[in-house]
């Protein structure tokens, strides 16, 4: 049998996924696979001032494996308005932007938007809106901050209030901008299609819909409708685009959903945040 410390070097080129399997194997995968030389190639470069920017930064670890546990089960950070999370099969980061910690038009006046805590929410305040007929969010991130070498997308974390009104007349516009110069952009609906209320509208307004959108769809959409999708968490989400990064690369990333052409006033959209994650956990 080898070395601790020879099988501890061996599966430190592996994947998290592989040490938490091959820990069955024997004692000598056991103890090498919680070693805090194993566990400090799979923790971001960064992790102490993750921990540093935690509202639980008075906590202690005994090792690096349990620092790197506590990671995958997400970390608050930057007073609570940014959330932090590590898969932890694959060790890849993912962020969570709040509401707060992003730009929403006029979120500050109280005729276009309330913020309150909303149970099921990770944060201490969500958006929703009252009544506008412009809506423009956008966020930002550093790829350096993330997982090197991976397709990440980005997802505006949304509810649909039962009193919504004027979120499906007219697509949004979704953009990912880098300061590299790269631009994705793209359209998408506020919320699903409702068959019964398409019917009614088709009755009251005939084809002012189609054209409506079709002011939108001329920057770049294709003929697939794409619409807020459900989440685990009991959430829905609006994919705004996607975006790779590169070892050794820190572009910054600008990440937009506007609707403004339709000129339709609309209310009853909770905003949570924006999550930019890997698209692929492989």
């Amino acid at each position: 049998m080898l070395p601790e410390a020879c099988v501890a070097n061996i599966i430190s080129f592996t994947s998290p996924a592989d040490i938490f399997s091959s820990s069955a194997v024997s004692l000598v995968f056991r103890l090498a696979g919680d070693s805090d030389f194993v566990w400090e190639k799979f923790l971001p470069s960064d992790y102490k001032s993750l921990i540093s920017r935690s509202t639980d930064h008075h906590r202690s670890f005994s090792s690096k494996k349990e620092i790197y546990i506590s990671l995958c089960d997400s970390l608050l950070i930057d007073n609570a308005q940014k959330l932090f999370k590590i898969n932890k099969l694959s060790g890849k980061v993912s962020y969570i932007l709040s509401a707060r910690d992003i730009s929403i038009q006029s979120n500050d006046q109280a005729s276009y938007w309330s913020w309150s805590k909303v149970s099921d929410s990770r944060f201490l305040e969500s958006a929703e809106l009252i009544t506008t007929d412009r809506l423009e969010v956008n966020g930002r991130i550093h790829t350096g901050v993330l997982s090197p070498n991976t397709r990440y997308g980005a997802y505006l974390i949304v509810k649909v209030c039962k009193h919504a009104y004027g979120l499906d007349l007219v697509p949004a516009e979704t953009c990912i901008k880098s300061s590299n110069g790269g631009t994705v952009k793209n359209i998408a609906y506020l919320c699903c299609l409702d068959e019964k209320k398409e019917q009614m509208k088709r009755l009251l307004y005939g084809n002012r819909e189609e054209r409506m959108a079709m002011t939108v769809e001329m920057v770049g959409g294709d003929e697939k409708r794409r619409e807020p999708k459900g989440r685990d968490d009991g959430w829905m989400e609006i994919e705004i685009g996607e975006f790779e990064t590169r070892e050794g690369e820190d572009d910054e990333v600008n990440m937009s959903l506007t609707e403004v052409k339709g000129y339709q006033l609309k209310g009853g959209i909770v905003i949570d945040g924006i999550e930019v994650r890997p698209k692929s956990l492989n």
